[in-house]
């Protein structure tokens, strides 16, 4: 490409990002050879607006998005809490320039340096000197004056019931060690430069119209390839029963464990949220289902300290008789694998009700129509969003007014 053709085609390409806010790299591709651009020239255009902070990009659902960046001139504040000087030194770099980055190394001096400075952004070791990682966490969240600044927590220490507390005491993410710097600088990127809407990590999973094209995809492949649903069975009971907070952290757990699982799959698999208790995976079959062994085998090992938390005793190791107090609701993950006739059915029969053949290549569906088409349409929990963030609903009189 000639130098004016490359810079046309950078100019096209933060203009399609600006638009949509976030974009696929698999959807910049299609468009990149629709106009006959090298794959390679797309990386290096991509990169070069990487480089200038025009845009930046995240690997999540095993779908590669590029994110338009605010171009505003205001240096955010990030404050790493970490005793490690190493490590801390290793984070900072990794979120590198254009953050005013403080760094300190006792958790006692945390609140302090918080409430004096109001960093935007924490970037938060659990296992520190005086006052650990979870309280301080806690006491950001539930301080009024503080609460809205962004923690994300990057700890060596067991997830297992760690990485839940921390998100129901309201962590934005979870990262384990050793960490990736990459995802360290694009997390903090993403969610201080993000232009629209706050990111929110279980909601910024792929999109309806992301979801839309891997049914598509996944109808055309083979026996080989599978889709299906992962549903946190009896999420609305237990948020009925105790409460709406719990069950949103139970939500992230859940979707943080996924992403984490599918990033080890190398791309090669895929997870969407439907806006209630199910997830839509998909892969090569055998990827699969080693993400959802992997993901139903660590929230089994997280589940008795949610039920802990929910004040339920445990008084031995049977998982039958597992908890005191017969009334404790039943919270477990399943995954049921959608049959590719039955998807052309339910598919075809949603195009019908918006007056398409089903013979035309159909677009994006709305997440009613995909919920209606894995057959997740029986709701008991919506998730609604709004200009004051995310919210759970339970109840199907609520459900099926949110859904509308």
């Amino acid at each position: 490409m000639a130098g004016d053709d490359v810079a046309t085609f950078r100019k096209d390409l933060t203009e399609i990002i600006n638009e949509r806010q976030q974009v696929s790299y698999n959807e910049l591709s299609d468009m990149a050879f629709s106009r006959g651009v090298e794959e390679a020239r797309l990386k290096d255009c991509l990169s070069e607006l990487e480089r200038d902070k025009t845009i930046a990009s995240r690997s999540s659902g095993g779908i590669l998005t590029y994110y338009i960046l605010n171009g505003a001139d205001e240096i955010r504040k990030v404050l790493i809490v970490e005793d490690d000087r190493n490590i801390n030194k290793l984070m900072a770099l990794s979120i590198g320039k254009g953050f005013d980055v403080r760094q300190i190394y006792d958790g006692g001096e945390a609140i302090q340096a918080v409430r004096k400075d109001h960093p935007d952004l924490v970037v938060l070791d659990l296992m520190l000197p005086n006052k650990d990682g979870l309280d301080i966490c806690q006491t950001i969240k539930s301080d009024p004056a503080i609460k809205d600044t962004i923690v994300i927590i990057v700890s060596a220490m067991d997830p297992t019931s760690n990485r839940f507390q921390g998100i129901k005491y309201g962590a934005d993410y979870y990262i384990k060690k050793p960490f990736d710097p990459h995802e360290i600088r694009s997390l903090v990127t993403i969610f201080l430069k993000k232009k629209g809407k706050r990111f929110d990590p279980l909601i910024d999973l792929p999109d309806e119209e992301r979801i839309s094209s891997q049914l598509e995809h996944s109808i055309k492949q083979g026996g080989q390839y599978s889709i299906g649903t992962l549903k946190i069975a009896g999420l609305g009971t237990f948020a009925e029963k105790f409460d709406k907070r719990a069950a949103m952290a139970i939500l992230r757990l859940v979707s943080q464990l996924l992403q984490d699982s599918v990033k080890s799959q190398s791309g090669n698999a895929f997870v969407g949220f439907l806006n209630t208790t199910d997830f839509v995976v998909a892969g090569p079959r055998d990827g699969l289902d080693r993400v959802v062994d992997e993901v139903k085998e660590e929230f089994s090992a997280v589940l008795p300290f949610i039920m802990q938390d929910a004040g339920y005793k445990q008084i031995n190791l049977d998982v039958d008789a597992l908890f005191e107090s017969r009334e404790a609701p039943k919270l477990y993950l399943t995954f049921t694998e959608s049959e590719k006739e039955q998807l052309k059915e339910r598919r075809n029969e949603v195009l019908r009700d918006k007056g398409v053949e089903p013979t035309v290549t159909p677009g994006s569906y709305s997440y009613s129509e995909l919920q209606k088409i894995f057959g997740s349409d029986d709701l008991d929990v919506v998730i609604t969003r709004d200009d004051t963030g995310v919210k759970l609903q339970v109840g199907k009189a609520n459900t099926e007014k949110a859904a509308k």
